[in-house]
């Protein structure tokens, strides 16, 4: 087996593990809103976020300024 393929396979345990111990329900307050998920799917969203908003910034930070 190659190395790739060891990596994945870890990386999806790993995977699993932070799923199965993160199923219960928590509440997310944002101002005057309570929403109630599961953890896994609030970490998964704040990571979105956190990847949306580098791409956002990053890609504003390679515009070319106009001469």
């Amino acid at each position: 087996m190659k190395a790739k393929g060891i990596i994945i396979i870890i990386l999806t345990i790993i995977a699993l593990i932070l799923i199965v111990q993160n199923t219960e329900i928590v509440p997310l307050q944002l101002l005057f809103w309570r929403v109630w998920m599961s953890r896994i799917v609030m970490i998964v969203l704040m990571l979105a976020i956190g990847f949306g908003i580098g791409y956002v910034l990053a890609a504003a930070g390679r515009k070319k300024p106009k001469q």
